[in-house]
């Protein structure tokens, strides 16, 4: 919530040649309606019913660099489709860089609160234990702009790349056959 998924997520998509889908921005086009006027009617567990959806649908496409709600990683089954399904990045952002972010937004139902701060705060605390239970690898959003953000995840991604393919590739057999005495 308010770490520049959005933001950083159309920059990359950009630079990797891939397509960006925001979740949050596909849940409003297949309702016609907002994420506040679902949470509204619905609740948040109807809300994330059709998040689970959502999640379930894109991360079965290829080519797709995704964006994610905060609370996306609440539901089991969306940490499974998320960490089997692609490379996770967590922009983990400071409580206060959170609350500058969102503080005019009032298109966050859940930071509609009298004290904002202590409910990103709580959201914080649920949630870390599961962004790092999904995450491949994890990114500061303290950079001193968003392309040194980006820059910083596409040399993660290629150390990535490089990591997975080293770990797939078969063992060095020896020339010499193995001798018992």
């Amino acid at each position: 919530m308010g770490a520049g998924k959005t933001t950083v997520g159309r920059i990359l998509a950009r630079r990797l040649n891939k397509r960006f889908i925001d979740c949050d921005h596909e849940i409003e086009a297949r309702t016609g309606a907002s994420i506040s006027v679902i949470f509204e009617f619905e609740g948040e567990t109807g809300f994330r019913q059709r998040e689970a959806e959502v999640i379930r649908d894109l991360t079965g496409q290829s080519d797709i660099v995704l964006a994610t709600g905060g609370g996306a990683i609440l539901k089991p089954e969306n940490r499974e489709y998320l960490k089997t399904r692609g490379t996770v990045i967590y922009l983990r952002a400071s409580i206060n860089s959170i609350l500058q972010r969102t503080s005019h937004d009032k298109n966050r139902p859940l930071l509609q609160t009298a004290d904002p701060r202590q409910r990103i705060e709580q959201l914080a605390k649920e949630r870390e234990p599961y962004y790092l239970e999904v995450a491949d690898f994890i990114i500061e959003t303290g950079r001193p702009n968003v392309q040194s953000l980006v820059q910083t995840i596409l040399s993660q991604l290629e150390q990535h790349a490089q990591s997975v393919e080293t770990a797939q590739q078969p063992p060095e057999m020896d020339d010499e056959p193995n001798q018992h005495s």
